[in-house]
């Protein structure tokens, strides 16, 4: 066990290291996830093997569980160094991809929901790498997914790249340095920029801005980049 918490709704909870053992009920967990969804929800859920690969030494996954009972997952992926790598969408030098992990899934009970566990078991996963062994914490975000951009951004990941992935999907690159002790940096320049303007964001990204954070406006969401001072 790693640690136990007080949720919202007063009840408590266990923070486990999950293994080979918990495949079976990770896939339970899973598929009541994907049972609950909407039809506007963003999720690509894990078969099976892909579990298994994080589960048996390629990665990193922790479980919260009430009453014995798993209650909600996150998992990060150490992932194969080919051209499909983050590390390379992210401008990261080749010698650097091994130092790469990979944000991959979270699901919570649909029961369990507004407890804020998605963000605490991300705070609960980051303390748990080896900062000895992985510098960098990579992932893709579907534009206007803004639960999954909130949560990127509250862990201090930051977009650096947005480009067609999977099969001509649109999807944010986002990148958190973990030698870095704050996600701040010093800014020359800061503007907002419509999600649904990708030819700016693109442009902006290319020229050396970074994506921060996500602001709701009466004409939809806007992106806020920044330009880090050299």
């Amino acid at each position: 066990m790693i640690k136990q918490l007080l949720l919202k709704n007063g009840k408590e909870i266990e923070i486990r290291h999950l293994t080979e053992e918990s495949l079976h009920e990770i896939l339970l967990l899973q598929h009541k996830v994907i049972d609950a969804l909407t039809t506007d929800s963003f999720l690509q859920p894990l078969s099976a093997e892909e579990f298994s690969i994080i589960l048996n030494g390629k990665g990193l996954m922790i479980g919260a569980y009430f009453n014995n009972e798993l209650i909600a997952f996150r998992a990060m992926l150490a992932p194969e160094l080919d051209e499909e790598h983050l590390g390379k969408d992210a401008g990261l030098p080749e010698s650097d991809w091994p130092h790469v992990l990979y944000s991959e899934i979270t699901n919570v009970d649909p029961t369990f929901r507004g407890n804020n566990l998605q963000v605490i078991l991300g705070k609960i996963i980051l303390g748990e790498v080896d900062k000895t062994r992985y510098r960098y914490i990579c992932t893709t975000v579907a534009p206007f997914n803004i639960a999954s951009l909130k949560d990127k951004f509250a862990h201090g990941l930051r977009i650096v790249s947005l480009k067609r992935k999977y099969g001509n999907m649109l999807r944010y690159i986002l990148m958190k340095d973990l030698s870095l002790e704050s996600s701040g940096t010093s800014t020359l320049d800061s503007r907002y920029v419509p999600m649904a303007d990708t030819e700016e964001q693109q442009q902006l990204l290319k020229d050396g801005w970074i994506g921060f954070d996500i602001e709701k406006r009466n004409d939809g969401w806007f992106v806020r980049y920044k330009k880090p001072k050299n």
